[in-house]
């Protein structure tokens, strides 16, 4: 009679658990505003949580959080503490470095493409015309951590000769509005963007494109030890986003598979990049050493 009771209590407490709804931490780092960052997010989040639910049998609530800052959000990918999240590039690296066994879902397509690109700008009347001729200026770059902020611009530059000991100055400055900011208040001559932003943010009658750059699209990545039947579940709910008002502002055509040696060039920017400032990688490593 006891073992009977005991079984009963516990399919109880697993049906209140299964009627309770699925809540999943979805999580982004501040590459804009936080009222822009909801707006550009909220339409996909929506979209993908009936699917997700048809596919679990169960209701779920997807919880969206704007990390302070690149780093905060590859700590909690890499630590658990955030479900599932939409990253650059390199900070997808950044997190496998920490936690190897983070698992990738799918990643964004631009005009059916898994690349699009990065930009130099400058004011078209600072006389900067070509790469060269950006040593002796200051440059913003966007967070230590970004792909085309910091990783393929610094590598694009390491190219062409120029380090951060050919620069007059340069800055981190964090979100790519802000960058473009320095360019149009004049606190800095050339900076790296988004060619979104760029063409969103930039007068292109006042402001010039140096040099381009190609980057991968951006990865959506589950932490390590989100269930698979989860994991699958979030995946397949992406794949099916085709529609405009579905992919809300996030510029991408819809989603597709992910495997990690699609981000093999981008770990080979970032190798190269090193060599762009070498005295901070070196406090970096001793920093890391430290921790």
């Amino acid at each position: 009679m006891l073992r009977v009771l005991l079984l009963f209590i516990t399919c109880l407490s697993v049906q209140a658990n299964q009627d309770e709804p699925l809540r999943l931490h979805f999580g982004v780092y501040p590459s804009d505003r936080a009222t822009v960052m909801y707006r550009n997010f909220s339409p996909i989040l929506e979209a993908i949580t009936a699917p997700i639910e048809n596919q679990l049998k169960r209701e779920v609530d997807i919880h969206l959080t704007i990390f302070e800052d690149y780093e905060s959000g590859i700590k909690a990918l890499a630590e658990g503490k955030v479900d599932f999240v939409r990253f650059g590039p390199s900070s997808y690296i950044l997190a496998e470095e920490l936690n190897p066994n983070i698992k990738l879902l799918a990643m964004e397509l631009r005009n059916g493409k898994k690349t699009f690109n990065g930009v130099l700008v400058s004011r078209i009347d600072s006389k900067i015309d070509s790469l060269i001729d950006v040593m002796g200026k200051r440059v913003a770059f966007g967070d230590k951590n970004s792909t085309i902020g910091r990783y393929l611009s610094q590598s694009l530059l390491i190219d062409n000769g120029i380090t951060a000991n050919t620069l007059g100055s340069f800055s981190y400055l964090g979100r790519h509005d802000l960058v473009a900011k320095a360019l149009i208040t004049g606190t800095h001559d050339v900076g790296a963007l988004k060619l979104s932003t760029y063409k969103k943010l930039c007068d292109q009658e006042e402001f010039a494109i140096i040099a381009s750059f190609e980057n991968v699209t951006k990865p959506w990545i589950a932490r390590a030890e989100l269930p698979k039947e989860i994991r699958n579940a979030i995946t397949a709910a992406l794949l099916v986003l085709t529609e405009p008002n579905e992919l809300g502002e996030l510029g991408c055509s819809g989603l597709t598979q992910a495997k990690p040696k699609d981000y093999d060039s981008i770990r080979d920017s970032m190798k190269n990049a090193e060599l762009f400032d070498p005295e901070e990688d070196s406090q970096k490593e001793e920093q890391q050493a430290s921790d």
